[in-house]
């Protein structure tokens, strides 16, 4: 009897392993951190063979939890953290370079060259992305052009290239090379309407194509598990992080948005068969696809750093010694006190896109304390979910009337009470938390017939809080004037 599905969550910080049944109840979860590596300023890797002992070592650990059995799997869904790049050697099966990660600057002069000699609007028409280091097309090219013999080897075609997703498929199913249309709409390299390999982009990069994988719906049977660990189980369901979050909190109409709010920040809203092309700094990208349906599209606006910066107040700054004494350490003061963070780290995301930027603490006078500082940090991620969510409005023509959320940082009431003041509308967190993985589990599922369409599915979502504002509208305006004078503080430091 097949009662459970398996979702394997790879994450930015760490891989989770799920265990659902029927009924969508989260059965048993188990999470493994690995190594952030940066061996320069700017420059993120992971180790991707640290990642696949991870999720060898997740999946039984789970099962064991679950009171499951490998015959009692009917498939697995998998999500990943996007724009993650991975090459490895197809003969040896080992990467010829850390993975570099979504949060890595190191291309940003190449791509802010390559804007300029390619437009910037001919390339969101036909890859509906802005020309930033953060997808994975300059990264994969990087690695070509660095790393001794691999251009060579790749024109051999004895070289693999993928997201995340794709190195652990290649891995579980000994040589299956597959991504699926959200990951592949994130590489700056899959033309947004076709939704193949676009040729001028590899022509541009000089990207053989033998590298590439095959691109696939994002609900589809690829194949099955070859390797012990969940050997015949087949693998059914391939999303993007974020679009297996948008399919878990089932957002399936047009109009429907979730914020997911982990390392990074990142709203996408349902725009059904159409791609919107955004005025206003967003990005357009691939919601879903289900095999034998129109691909499904949807505006994203991305943050880069949200409940990273919490980490960094715990492991840069000290002035907390766990991520969850934050809300206590805000809570301690009325208001910020004046006081804005600006974490641009990494350069600002959307609406921004400015790679010149770096982070600042604005605003402070000897009044100003830990207090202060710990909530301004929390403040940033809900006012640049506000300008996202501002930008969506303009580009869709839809004010949405409440917000899905979901991620780690959800478990903060101050933080999303602020949310809902700030964006004037209520805050829904659902019954599971990790909808991530039950994006992925849904993919899977659907596909294999554990679920019987998308009614079934939304049958299953439940709200397990709400949070509804409490602001007058001239405070919320005084807040949002103070941040956006805060953010032109941040520019021009690169």
């Amino acid at each position: 009897m097949k009662k459970y599905i398996i979702a394997i969550d790879q994450g930015t910080t760490s891989t989770r392993c799920a265990v659902f049944d029927k009924q969508a109840r989260l059965l048993a979860i188990r999470h493994k951190e690995h190594r952030q590596i940066m061996p320069h300023a700017g420059w993120v890797e992971h180790d991707a063979l640290e990642i696949w002992n991870n999720v060898l070592d997740l999946i039984p650990e789970c099962l064991q939890e679950a009171s499951a059995s490998v015959n009692e799997i009917i498939a697995v869904g998998i999500t990943n953290q996007r724009e993650t790049s991975v090459v490895w050697d197809k003969t040896t099966g080992l990467p010829v370079y850390n993975a570099i990660v979504w949060q890595d600057t190191r291309t940003a002069d190449f791509m802010a060259a390559f804007e300029t000699t390619h437009g910037a609007e001919n390339l969101q028409k036909r890859l509906g992305l802005p020309a930033n280091p953060y997808f994975s097309a300059s990264k994969l090219c990087w690695i070509l052009e660095n790393v001794p013999g691999a251009r060579q080897k790749a024109e051999a075609g004895t070289l693999l290239f993928g997201t995340i997703d794709t190195w652990l498929i290649w891995k579980l199913t000994e040589g299956l090379h597959i991504t699926d249309v959200t990951n592949a709409s994130r590489t700056f390299l899959m033309n947004i309407k076709t939704l193949t390999w676009d040729d001028n982009m590899l022509k541009a990069f000089d990207i053989p194509r033998q590298v590439l994988p095959e691109i696939r719906p994002s609900s589809e049977v690829y194949g099955e598990i070859s390797h012990p660990v969940l050997k015949g189980v087949p693998i059914a369901g391939n999303l993007g992080d974020q679009h297996a979050a948008l399919f878990g909190q089932c957002c399936f109409s047009p109009g429907e948005a979730k914020n997911t709010y982990g390392t990074g920040c990142f709203m996408l809203m349902n725009t059904g068969n159409e791609a919107i092309f955004s005025q206003n700094g967003l990005l357009t990208t691939l919601a879903y696809q289900v095999k034998n349906q129109p691909a499904v599209y949807a505006l994203e606006g991305s943050v880069a750093i949200a409940g990273a910066l919490v980490q960094w107040l715990r492991d840069n700054l000290g002035i907390i010694r766990a991520s969850e004494e934050v809300e206590e350490l805000a809570s301690r003061v009325e208001n910020n006190g004046g006081v804005y963070f600006v974490p641009a780290f990494s350069g600002l995301f959307a609406p921004y896109w400015r790679s010149d930027a770096r982070g600042v603490i604005v605003g402070m006078t000897r009044f100003s304390n830990a207090g202060h500082i710990a909530r301004a940090a929390l403040e940033a991620t809900a006012y640049q979910t506000a300008d996202v969510f501002e930008a969506m409005r303009k580009d869709s023509g839809v004010t949405l009337s409440s917000l899905k959320v979901d991620g780690g940082m959800v478990r903060n009431r101050l933080l999303m009470q602020f949310q809902a003041d700030i964006l004037n509308i209520p805050v829904l967190r659902p019954m599971i938390d990790e909808t991530t993985a039950l994006g992925a589990a849904f993919a899977a599922g659907l596909t294999t017939g554990f679920w019987s369409g998308f009614d079934e599915l939304k049958r299953t979502w439940q709200a397990r809080e709400q949070w509804l504002p409490a602001m007058n509208a001239q405070t919320r305006q005084d807040l949002l004037d103070g941040w956006h004078k805060a953010i032109t503080r941040s520019y021009d430091w690169v």
